[in-house]
Order: structure tokens, then sequence, then C-alpha cells
């Protein structure tokens, strides 16, 4: 089976080329980012960064911010393109921050080639490395139900609100917001403010320990802003 980091090796500069300036974001998007990180208060990483503009957008706002990707393509391009920003290799399951450490996390489209099982792992991630209070913004694609589709790189997932919002509180998260965004031709999107709370996720006697960031992690994907 095509892992999404090989899917998205392969395509990376189609990918750099279509989707990979803030001129192809969507204004609503770019608007609901930029009001999310007016409210954070220290580090935030851009896990899934994909070529590295939501960084440079979010590190141009004054927010001090660290972009990891599964794709090192990715990484190679957005630190030529954007030498003040930092960006390494990483895996969302496992990602290399002591716990705790950043006030936010921007996952945009990030998650959306993860299947619906093994999607509680990364979120368990997301939730070790917030400190209590931190916020995490998911960008994802909206339907009625949990279902795979068709997706130009690789089998992507839809997620309804209430079955997104069951993975997050399951993770230790409190859901803030909600906004979805429904444009002509196009599919539904989705986004998410959740909050880290003070309890841990019911998961966690079940998650493995976290390991130090490797070559791969998953990835989001087309019509990503």
């Amino acid at each position: 089976m095509t892992s999404a980091g090989d899917a998205y090796s392969a395509r990376a500069a189609e990918y750099i080329e279509a989707l990979g300036t803030m001129e192809s974001v969507h204004p609503d998007d770019r608007d609901l980012v930029a009001e999310w990180s007016r409210a954070l208060d220290g580090r935030v990483l851009d896990a899934g960064c994909g070529p590295g503009h939501w960084t440079r957008f979010l590190h141009g706002r004054g927010v001090v911010v660290e972009g990891i990707d599964l794709v090192p393509a990715f990484v190679e391009s957005a630190r030529s393109r954007f030498p003040d920003v930092p960006f390494r290799v990483g895996r969302l399951e496992a990602i290399d921050l002591p716990p705790g450490s950043v006030a936010g996390i921007l996952s945009w489209y990030s998650i959306i080639h993860t299947p619906p099982g093994e999607i509680g792992q990364i979120l368990d991630e997301f939730a070790r490395c917030l400190r209590p209070g931190g916020t995490l913004l998911l960008g994802f694609f909206e339907g009625p139900a949990v279902e795979p589709f068709d997706h130009a790189v690789l089998t992507a997932y839809r997620w309804s609100f209430e079955a997104l919002g069951d993975e997050l509180r399951a993770a230790g998260f409190e859901v803030v917001e909600t906004r979805e965004r429904h444009d002509p031709g196009m599919r539904a999107h989705g986004a998410i403010i959740a909050r880290r709370a003070g309890r841990t996720s019911r998961r966690s006697s079940l998650a493995p320990e976290p390991r130090s960031a490797q070559n791969s992690r998953d990835h989001s994907g087309e019509d990503r802003p």
C-alpha cells in the first residue's frame, strides 16, 4: 500500500507550485488562522506544514512557530523559501517535543489521510505536546459521516463534526468552536478549535511511548489552503 509520504513525495513539486503560497488560500481560512493565533501565548507547532506557507504566515504575525512534515521535499523547499523559519521532518504520531511544551498546534488538513482507527494516536500526541489550556486548530474535509473518498493524491476521509469531536474529547480536549465552509463545486470544509483540558487522554494507557522524530509523518492533501 502506498504511504502518504511516498504519495506526496512523488508529487511534491506539483503540490508546491499549485498550493504552496498564501495566494492559494481561501480568505476565510486565512482570517480564521489569524484570529486563532492572536490568542496564543507561547511556542506553536505547524503539524503537517507541507510547503511551509502557513508556518511563514504565522511567523510573519510574530508567532514563535516551527513546521514539521512527513515529506523531506516539502521541508527542503520550505527551508529554501523561508530561511527565517525553522522546519524539520517529523511524524505526527511521535513528535519530538517535551510534554506540555507548546501553546498551540495548527493541523491544517494534515490528518485527512489517517484511517479513522488510527487518528486517536495522533490526537493523543497533540494533547501530550500541548500545555493545559493550549489550543489545537484542525482543518479537515467535512461530511455527514466518517467515510473515505478518492483524493487526487491518496485515499482521504471526511469527518463529521460530531465524530471528530468525540475523538478530540477522548484525547483530552474540549471543543471550543466549529466552522464550516461550503463553496460551489468544492468539497465541504470544516475546522475545529479545541482546548487541551487538564485531564489526560482516555486512551493514554494504550498509547505507545513517544519516539524521536523520524523521516515520515501523516500529511494533508489536495484543496488544502
